[in-house]
């Protein structure tokens, strides 16, 4: 295949991928479980014909793909919708997560013991299966969501958010400590002492705060070399936002430190603070985030085996069932017992635990390794997601209705302007919608405070150039620039 064909196939590939990002809103379904299937569709036993069995490509650019994914993750996370569930969501996406993966592997050992007793399956492969399909995924949640212009009541949207979006790096660090252990069972031939499992405590403690620390410090760093530098093209300061993603990955791990939580702290640092280009750089990262998802699934579709896949069935449907009804749940009910959230609110929590892109890219490792059944692993791994994504993504929404936590989806509206934050000046823009109270009164009528400029008016699908003399009406919005006390004024008067 000559380069332009190549380019041409990929090309063809992300458009197929981007206009099934449309179909799935049709399908509620997430945009993942589409973009597997055109890389099934693609794969050798596919209609696409392409061969791709390269588990070291795979993983490394699966890698990369999650680094930017959680980077992204972590920029477009507020401080202050998650910090009054920081603590429960910190304990939900590390021991929540632990406890998933020793329930999943407990379960898998007796059953591959009944179901398969020749094949001499050992605890530390059935942890490790575990391990990998520990964590959720949050924009397969959300997306979902958004499809049906629905929300959540209460804490439960920032929980969720925090939670899917940090413990990837969980279930990374506890995926490659037991692929370490069964590499080490491989080599001496023997299975190693229990007591070997509670260095996974002082290394898990090490490797996060390591990871903790280091992200904290390259994302202060970035924002400091963001608003520091002069660069006289533009379009540098995005390949210094590439920069700063990738330095807080390669750093972290260069220092023994878990990269994955390195980039997710330094993306939520960066996003949390002011810095030249700012609004431009989130839509950068997303975007880049975007691709990466694209690479990610496509290429994992690919490196499936349908016939494979199909073989691995009753033991991935079997796992998955457990997982989702079962481990997850316990594992959340055992987390949230004594918080203040109610029993609907832990049962939705136990429920919206779909697995994405993550498991499939972590079940590259054993791959990686040459460990024991690995090719097996990867495709029970594969059949996990497709039936959490079919049966919890399908579910999300009734359930929430059932348990009446769903709220009304206040969607941003598009804007023709974007203000930029130069990171010199406090000045920022936020939107208002006009309530009832305010219908039929003027702009000058409102007394906005000094400091206080109203951009643009949306009226449905129209805008409206601001006057002192325009009358307002219920629904409209407003785009007011200012500064933090301001836009804090402007929000008291205008909901007063």
């Amino acid at each position: 295949m000559d380069l332009a064909t190549g380019l041409g196939i990929f090309a063809l590939l992300i458009l197929l991928c981007l206009l099934s990002s449309k179909i799935s809103g049709i399908l509620n379904m997430p945009c993942l479980l589409l973009f597997l299937a055109v890389g099934l569709l693609a794969g050798s036993e596919g209609i696409g014909g392409m061969n791709f069995d390269n588990a070291h490509v795979a993983n490394y650019l699966g890698s990369i793909a999650m680094a930017f994914i959680l980077f992204s993750g972590g920029f477009d996370t507020s401080w202050k919708s998650v910090k009054s569930v920081f603590t429960i969501g910190g304990i939900l996406s590390s021991i929540g997560v632990l406890l998933t993966a020793l329930f999943t592997g407990i379960f898998s050992f007796f059953f591959f013991k009944l179901l398969l007793p020749g094949e001499n399956i050992s605890m530390t492969w059935c942890l490790l299966l575990g391990a990998i399909v520990s964590s959720t995924d949050a924009a397969a949640v959300f997306s979902i969501l958004r499809s049906k212009s629905v929300s959540l009541r209460g804490k439960l949207r920032p929980l969720l958010e925090f939670e899917s979006g940090s413990n990837d790096p969980m279930a990374a660090f506890l995926t490659i400590f037991i692929v370490g252990v069964l590499s080490k069972e491989m080599t001496t031939g023997q299975a190693v002492e229990w007591t070997y499992y509670f260095w996974v405590i002082p290394m898990f403690l090490l490797k996060m705060s390591l990871g903790i620390l280091c992200g904290w410090g390259i994302g202060k760093c970035g924002v400091w070399i963001f608003n520091k530098i002069n660069f006289d093209y533009d379009g540098l300061y995005y390949v210094l936002a590439v920069m700063v993603a990738i330095a807080s990955f390669s750093i972290t791990e260069i220092c023994y430190g878990n990269g994955f939580m390195a980039v997710y702290v330094a993306g939520m640092v960066m996003g949390n603070n002011r810095f030249i280009y700012h609004n431009g750089v989130g839509k950068f990262y997303d975007g880049i985030a975007w691709i990466m998802q694209i690479i990610l699934f496509t290429m994992l579709g690919l490196l499936a085996f349908p016939k494979q896949l199909w073989d691995a069935r009753w033991v991935g449907l079997a796992v998955a069932l457990f997982l989702m009804l079962i481990a997850r749940p316990l594992a959340v009910l055992l987390c949230m017992r004594f918080t203040k959230f109610s029993f609907p609110e832990q049962l939705f929590v136990s429920w919206v635990g779909l697995r994405g892109g993550a498991p499939i890219m972590l079940a590259t490792f054993p791959m990686l390794e040459g460990t024991k059944h690995s090719d097996l692993m990867f495709h029970i791994v594969f059949f996990i997601v497709l039936t959490s994504v079919l049966l919890q993504g399908m579910t999300i929404m009734p359930l929430a209705r059932l348990l009446k936590l769903d709220a009304p989806l206040q969607k941003t509206p598009r804007m023709p302007l974007s203000v930029e934050q130069t990171g010199n000046s406090d000045a920022n823009s936020l939107e208002f919608i006009v309530e009832d109270n305010l219908n039929g009164r003027t702009l000058a009528e409102l007394q906005l405070p000094d400091g206080a400029l109203i951009l643009l008016i949306r009226r449905g699908e129209n805008f409206i150039m601001p006057r002192g003399y325009t009358s307002l009406q219920t629904g409209d919005v407003l785009t007011i620039m200012g500064s933090d006390k301001a836009l804090e004024k402007c929000s008291i008067i205008l909901s007063a």
